[in-house]
């Protein structure tokens, strides 16, 4: 039980803190400003991290790195607890790689919560800036959803479609996780 209490909180805070750090590298390359709210939260939650880091390991162009590598690290940091919790027996080689799977799986949970949050926004057709951000966060992944599938009676498919393929990639990365542990 202990650990099971441990691995969720766990979880949660390196999950918020790497999808601010993933949240904070994709604004930056589809250059939405950061003085929204979604921004300014961005920044309280990955400014501590990523700006030491920044010394080390500067922007290239729009890319990030200090924050990507911030991501990663944080994702490391929740498995090298996780394993100290079960008692740092052998195993810790699996730790990087794990790490690895955690980063693509927040960043693909975060597209989900991104996705779920604009398709709400555009039901209740709130004008706010965040509303402006979460569309323009959402674009560039319908983008490609949308040229294959038309509106269909007036409606917008395009979120619910690619919620599924999310989920799909989901499972495929729990498979490939699994397949590469054992």
């Amino acid at each position: 039980m202990l650990y099971q209490i441990v691995s969720f909180v766990l979880d949660v805070v390196a999950g918020l803190l790497c999808g601010a750090c993933l949240l904070r590298i994709y604004m930056q390359w589809q250059r939405i400003p950061f003085g929204n709210p979604v921004g300014q939260f961005v920044f309280a939650l990955s400014d501590w991290m990523v700006l030491p880091l920044r010394r080390v390991l500067p922007a290239v162009g729009r890319w990030d790195g200090a924050s990507l590598l911030a991501a990663a690290l944080v994702e490391l940091a929740q498995y090298v607890l996780l394993w100290l919790v079960l008692g740092a027996g052998a195993g810790w080689q699996w730790l990087p790689g794990l790490a690895l799977f955690g980063l693509v799986r927040v960043a693909i949970t975060g597209m989900i919560g991104l996705l779920i949050v604009y398709a709400v926004m555009s039901w209740v057709q709130a004008q706010s800036p965040m509303s402006d951000v979460i569309a323009r966060l959402c674009a560039p992944l319908l983008r490609p959803v949308r040229r294959v599938l038309p509106l269909m009676g007036g409606l917008d498919l395009s979120p619910l479609v690619l919620l599924v393929l999310l989920q799909v990639a989901l499972m495929v990365l729990g498979y490939l996780q699994a397949a590469v542990l054992h």
